[in-house]
């Protein structure tokens, strides 16, 4: 059984090992992959393992030998799962891999924005707290969150888990979704999306990207907001229009955002974020954890084995 992974570097730079998969079969790990290079590197393989390497209807018909599909990721949009059932073949993803480290992610941009500790940091190192004549100073406003009232788009598994984080530090949650549980009433007041934009002093984006939520955050819903509200997005690029709070960046509108993910990455040189007053970016990590990054191997070495054993698990396209 031939396996091919056709982009491992940022599911494993060096820190893990592939022994799992090279157990399956005879597997060759390439650390990128050229759109140019897909056919031929998948080639007679009858597995392949993509991050983010796309695998389209015409890949799938040059590829004969496929006949499974491992997703190093939750997210399968790189795949086109309609032709890979057409083909009979299985397409499985990592579910549920990282609640605990996306939604610590989130929190850390939050608190970053409230208390601005890698700049101050920063300019310690620059000596100028050395040279400061009164014995402490802060360049912006530091922000107490007890009190506050975050409203979280999505109230999943990450939601709820970053919506109990909020309350321990004594804030006030309200949440949207269109499935409500009782698990998550316990964490969150629901409420209407409206209502939401109104009350919260944050925002927090924890929803699936879909054809409602696309630009879920633009100029219509920044102006149901409060005036200086803070966004949190370490869900989705995709999820808010970046000229739209750019401008609600420079104008104040928005005071600060924490994001995580941008529409197009890696970030473009002319996304308008780049030059936004207060905005703080990271480079699609929330996931990156070791931990993290360990149950992915782990869940994807048994999902190449359970197709193996004819009972494939985790698949998105039956």
């Amino acid at each position: 059984m031939k396996i091919v992974v056709l982009d491992g570097y940022t599911e494993n730079p060096g820190d893990l090992s592939w022994s799992g998969l090279k157990a399956l079969g005879a597997l060759t790990v390439w650390e990128r992959t050229a759109a140019a290079d897909i056919v031929s590197r998948i080639g007679d393989a009858e597995i392949a393992v993509t991050n983010k390497t796309p695998i389209s209807r015409a890949t799938m018909d040059l590829c004969p030998n496929l006949r499974f599909i491992a997703i190093l990721a939750t997210g399968y949009d790189v795949v086109d799962v309609a032709a890979a059932r057409e083909k009979g073949i299985p397409v499985s993803n990592v579910p549920a891999y990282g609640t605990a480290a996306v939604a610590q992610f989130a929190v850390a941009l939050l608190l970053e924005i409230a208390n601005r500790v890698g700049h101050h940091d920063h300019a310690v190192r620059q000596g100028r707290w050395a040279s400061n004549v009164d014995w402490c100073f802060w360049d912006y406003p530091l922000m107490e969150l007890a009190g506050k009232t975050i409203g979280i788009i999505g109230f999943g598994r990450i939601g709820q888990t970053t919506g109990r984080i909020y309350r321990a530090l004594g804030m006030s949650v309200l949440a949207h979704d269109k499935f409500q549980n009782d698990q998550g009433k316990l964490i969150a007041d629901y409420v209407p999306l409206d209502r939401l934009f109104a009350e919260s002093d944050v925002i927090a984006l924890h929803c699936n990207l879909t054809d409602e939520t696309r630009a879920i955050i633009r100029s219509e819903t920044i102006a149901k907001m409060k005036d200086g509200v803070i966004l949190i997005n370490n869900s989705r690029g995709p999820l808010i229009h970046e000229q739209d709070v750019a401008d609600a960046l420079n104008s104040g509108k928005i005071r600060a955002a924490g994001l995580d993910v941008v529409s197009a990455e890696p970030i473009r040189s002319d996304n308008p974020l780049l030059n936004a007053k207060n905005c703080i970016i990271t480079p699609h990590i929330s996931w990156a954890s070791i931990e993290c990054r360990s149950r992915i191997m782990d869940i994807v070495v048994s999902n190449v084995k359970a197709f193996l054993q004819g009972s494939p698990a985790n698949v998105v396209n039956q």
